[in-house]
């Protein structure tokens, strides 16, 4: 049987915690610096370098855990991608969602980019 310091969990509850309120405040700082010109500079150019404050909201999108987050599939070489969500476990594939259908791969980058915008400003 393993034994566990108190001194230990009390410390992972706290680095927790402060994740929390970091997450918090840094959600809270990027809804206030989305606007349409941010969208718009994101669809027309999805990959390659971005102003300062669409990689900050990138990055926030990037360091977020595996489980529910969207990635794009490729369902019908060169003509078609869909938007899936991934399981967070080794070997089950994403889900496909059935409501979006896009003709390129940078249209589906940026309904990408737009499904986390969306959830970033309803959380």
């Amino acid at each position: 049987m393993a034994f566990t310091s108190p001194e230990k969990t009390s410390a992972d509850d706290r680095s927790l915690v402060v994740y929390a309120r970091w997450d918090a405040r840094t959600r809270q700082t990027l809804r206030a610096t989305i606007d349409d010109d941010l969208l718009a500079e994101h669809q027309a150019r999805p990959l390659g370098q971005h102003s300062d404050r669409l990689e900050r909201v990138l990055n926030y999108f990037r360091r977020g855990p595996q489980a529910r987050k969207y990635v794009i599939v490729c369902t019908r070489a060169w003509e078609e991608w869909r938007i899936g969500v991934l399981s967070g476990q080794r070997g089950v594939p994403p889900t496909v969602l059935d409501d979006e259908r896009f003709n390129s791969e940078a249209a589906a980058l940026h309904g990408v980019f737009l499904r986390r915008v969306r959830d970033l400003m309803q959380a």
